[in-house]
């Protein structure tokens, strides 16, 4: 380790290479399954989405009572066609188009439907639906062109990871030979044509689970790690999530629609499992879907093959679903219990209110948002968290080592700057040694005074769970940098942009 003063801890983490705009900010959207015998009413969901921030969410199938709830609601819908119906869609057009007048036409717009996902990962069907897909899709597309809703409601279709034949590295992502030419190519076309969007589901879980031996835990929940270079593009990776993707978009790329934009329509990570489901657990839960929560409304969800995507995330899933078969994780994938408490504790939305960004105005941020110092759902380098447990089986938090805020240069410069202005200004950090002339004057980035800036301030109000926040604009580290690793990390690197470790208690 180097000896760390404050000064010198700014040199290291203070990016030389210039500011970058950020992509604008994708979505965070949840997938609302129901298979189980507990959950609160319809009703009940829309006021809890509501309450969070939440205004998109995937379901899988078209319930009219959920339907009729999200009415009013603000909140924009998926609906699903089930693979039980594909066949049906496929080989009869008035049949695709009954489909869209009862489960669509009835319930638009008064209930915002914006895309009807046609089957859910057909590929894996043990029924063998895959050539019944496209013309499914089709069909379904030529009902919502008749009913003049096609410009409204999108078309598409989730995809598994298991549609590729080849993943690693992410430069020789390829879709497996059955599936490129007579299924994905016309799929892709569809969606070009229509102005819709690839669908694809993404769990770095299990491959974690099923590698642990040789994939980070770090690189599978966006932490700091020492990356993973793709020698056949020679771009670093430093999450496993941005590398499935970019997989995906070297298959689409090699059938020439790497146009296509793509939504990541299920990611998540188990709060429970059975014993040989290594890594799942509330604490790392916590983590995967805070930091990537973060990371998207940041508007830094690009990956190394497309830096400026504005990916949309639809997190799985809203409930622990007790009916689900399967291993234990299986019914542990929800956010909130059926009683509608938290699982673990991590935000939808960025927090902030009141005060704007604009013209140096003063800014305010939330800091402790309701909960107690430390945040709940710590990290855990393990499936055995460092976290403790309440008697409800709730995640509580653990005290973690030392801690430093230092600044995220992805946000660019007007939001870092009026950052900087609230610290030194209302914020009352000590700003006194990054005047001219003074001992941390140097270097003379406004990355460099802003790290130090949010630092007075985090040290300030005891490093309490918000406290290095700023909109996105500060992130917290809690180790600090040895020669090695501080390179590797500068804060305009889009790993970074996973703000506010420090709300998830990590290691």
């Amino acid at each position: 380790m180097w000896p760390v003063t404050a000064c010198s801890l700014l040199l290291l983490f203070s990016s030389t290479t210039p500011f970058f705009p950020s992509s604008e900010a994708g979505s965070i959207g949840l997938n609302y399954g129901r298979v189980a015998n507990n959950l609160p009413p319809a009703a009940n969901v829309v006021q809890l989405l509501k309450s969070q921030g939440i205004d998109q969410v995937k379901l899988y199938d078209t319930d009219p009572n959920v339907l009729r709830a999200l009415a009013g609601s603000g909140i924009r819908v998926v609906v699903a066609l089930p693979n039980e119906q594909l066949a049906a869609a496929a080989s009869r057009p008035g049949f695709a188009f009954a489909w869209v007048q009862r489960n669509v036409a009835a319930y638009h717009p008064a209930t915002q439907i914006q895309a009807i996902a046609v089957g859910n990962e057909v590929f894996v069907d043990p029924r063998n639906l895959t050539s019944a897909l496209v013309p499914a899709m089709q069909n379904v597309h030529a009902a919502l062109a008749r009913l003049r809703l096609d410009a409204e409601v999108k078309v598409s279709s989730p995809i598994a990871l298991t549609a590729l034949q080849n993943s690693y590295p992410s430069s020789t992502g390829s879709f497996r030979a059955e599936l490129a030419e007579p299924v994905m190519k016309p799929m892709l076309e569809l969606l070009r044509q229509t102005g819709s969007y690839l669908m694809v589901n993404a769990y770095p879980f299990f491959a974690y689970e099923a590698n642990a031996d040789v994939i980070s835990l770090d690189y599978a929940l966006f932490r700091p790690n020492p990356g993973v270079l793709d020698s056949g593009s020679g771009l670093k990776y430093y999450s496993l999530l941005d590398a499935q993707i970019d997989a995906v978009f070297a298959a689409m790329f090699a059938l020439k629609y790497d146009d296509v934009r793509v939504v990541i329509s299920e990611t998540g990570w188990p709060s429970k499992g059975d014993a040989n489901e290594t890594g799942a657990g509330a604490a790392n839960a916590a983590a995967y879907n805070g930091n990537l929560v973060r990371r998207v409304l940041s508007g830094n969800a690009g990956t190394p093959r497309r830096p400026q995507a504005d990916l949309d995330v639809y997190l799985f899933a809203l409930f622990n679903e007790d009916q689900k078969p399967g291993p234990t994780s299986e019914r542990n994938y929800g956010l909130f219990y059926p009683d509608e408490e938290k699982v673990y504790d991590i935000e939808f939305t960025l927090s902030g209110g009141g005060g704007s960004s604009n013209g140096g105005a003063a800014l305010r941020w939330r800091e402790n948002r309701g909960r107690a110092d430390g945040g709940d759902g710590s990290s855990s380098s393990s499936s055995s968290s460092s976290s403790s447990s309440t008697g409800s089986g709730r995640v509580s938090a653990s005290s973690t080592g030392e801690k430093w805020c230092v600044a995220n240069g992805m946000v660019g410069r007007e939001r870092l700057q009026a950052a900087l202005d609230y610290a030194c200004g209302e914020g009352g950090a000590d700003c006194s040694s990054i005047q001219p002339g003074a001992g941390c004057y140097e270097p003379n980035t406004l990355e460099a005074h802003a790290s130090y800036a949010f630092n007075s301030y985090f040290q300030k109000k005891g490093r309490g769970v918000g406290t290095c926040d700023f909109e996105g604009a500060a992130y917290v580290v809690s180790q600090a940098p040895s020669e090695s690793l501080a390179p590797s990390f500068p804060p305009s690197h889009p790993l970074f942009a996973i703000v506010n470790l420090e709300s998830f208690g990590s290691d």
